[in-house]
């Protein structure tokens, strides 16, 4: 199988003595001179294997093999041709009948023209998780052929140039809303596992809609890797961002007060819990999270203020430490107070990304380690693109939220 060229290390392949084996033979069976003779060979070689597999699907129907003898009321009956498309061309295979018509064959269904769509079937069992392990298991459950998994890495590989295209797709001019959320994969790194951050940065357009800009593979956090992932969204023609929604990332802040000056900056109230009950204990939980919910749901700054000094004092002796990032931070929570609820709940918290790391979370459950960073991409990519096909409608409320933030943020909207 061809592959295009890409900037990356070239995997040599290995030459087994099964492998060199049934080279030899095909050169033996066929007189090979051309690439295209060897296409031809492959051609008639799938055309074999196909019809093999279809006796083998008719002996487990009829219940007997081919040259038993039975008292069964139902047997062989020839073969019907059937001309099928292939990634090789047009190819005229036997399929196997039976007196009594019932036997449905699982390889090539009855009515299936095309063939030539393995490579999607591969990619879609990649996009909703599996290993090439498992996706090399259920070909050989399914189908009853072997495929390595260099075979459905090469196949996989195919989405690289997709990627590509995706992550250099020209953007809207403005995106009232920007969330930034990571999660964390082990990846295999030169025989070491490493943890590496998968940066997801999901906007909503003018017309409320959710939209996956890009997604960024990083390991060490900072300003300076901020600043080259939205000078990147920049690039793409992104020029003004009215509110980016993020947990604490190192660096983050100086980065958007250097790309978008005018771009606010608002601490996820989710994250901003979470991290504060991490350590509180079982029984305390329930209790302090309700206490914190009437800081970020206070009708006014001066009132969250008043109800952060309450609960600072409530649980300071049991808890020192726990309200330090709420006083901290307080600037980057305070944005949420200018705005009513129905805005609230869209801004102050990552909640849109959360079904989407849904999605995510599942490559973690299915995949301890992923082989390569490479490899996480591609998983990372098609589970979005699995997950965003429901994506049609705009968020909700989004006429009554466009319409305050064109208030807010006068003259940085369309009309």
């Amino acid at each position: 199988m061809a592959r295009k060229k890409e900037k990356k290390p070239v995997h040599k392949v290995v030459m087994t003595e099964g492998k060199r084996q049934i080279i030899q033979q095909l050169l033996q069976e066929y007189d090979i001179e051309t690439a295209q003779d060897i296409q031809d060979a492959l051609k008639d070689l799938l055309g074999g294997t196909i019809k093999e597999m279809m006796e083998a699907e008719m002996d487990d129907h009829l219940g007997y093999d081919r040259y038993d003898r039975s008292d069964s009321d139902d047997a062989r009956n020839g073969y019907k041709e059937k001309t099928v498309n292939s990634s090789y061309g047009s190819m005229r295979i036997e399929v196997p009948q039976d007196r009594r018509s019932t036997y449905e064959p699982k390889v090539v269904k009855k009515r299936q023209k095309d063939i030539s769509d393995i490579d999607q079937k591969i990619i879609s069992m990649y996009a909703k998780g599996m290993t090439t392990r498992q996706i090399s298991d259920t070909l050989m459950d399914i189908y009853g052929f072997e495929a390595s998994e260099g075979f459905i890495s090469d196949v996989t590989d195919k989405i690289l140039p997709q990627i590509e295209e995706w992550q250099n797709r020209p953007l809207d001019d403005v995106y009232p809303v920007l969330f930034i959320d990571a999660i964390h994969y082990s990846v295999r790194d030169n025989g070491m596992i490493k943890k590496l951050a998968a940066y997801v940065i999901l906007g909503i357009s003018c017309e409320g809609r959710k939209e996956v800009l890009t997604i960024e593979i990083g390991e060490n956090e900072s300003s300076k890797y901020w600043l080259s992932v939205l000078n990147g969204l920049k690039n793409r023609g992104v020029k003004d961002i009215l509110i980016i929604c993020a947990d604490g990332l190192t660096g983050i802040r100086e980065a958007i007060q250097t790309a978008f000056p005018k771009t606010e900056y608002q601490r996820c109230i989710v994250h901003q819990v979470r991290n504060t009950l991490k350590y509180v204990a079982d029984k305390d939980r329930k209790a302090f999270a309700k206490d914190l919910k009437t800081i970020y749901n206070a009708p006014t700054e001066e009132q969250g203020l008043v109800n952060r000094d309450r609960v600072t004092e409530k649980w300071n002796e049991k808890y020192p430490n726990a309200m330090r990032r709420w006083e901290r931070d307080w600037d980057a929570i305070a944005p949420i107070f200018k705005f009513s609820a129905t805005v609230r709940t869209v801004i102050y918290t990552t909640n849109a990304i959360e079904s989407l790391n849904a999605t995510y979370r599942k490559l973690n459950r299915q995949r301890s380690v992923f082989p390569s960073d490479r490899a996480l991409l591609k998983a990372l990519y098609l589970a979005t693109f699995e997950a965003t096909k429901k994506w049609s409608m705009p968020i909700r409320n989004w006429g009554q939220i466009y319409g305050e933030l064109a208030i807010m943020y006068e003259d940085r909207l369309p009309d």
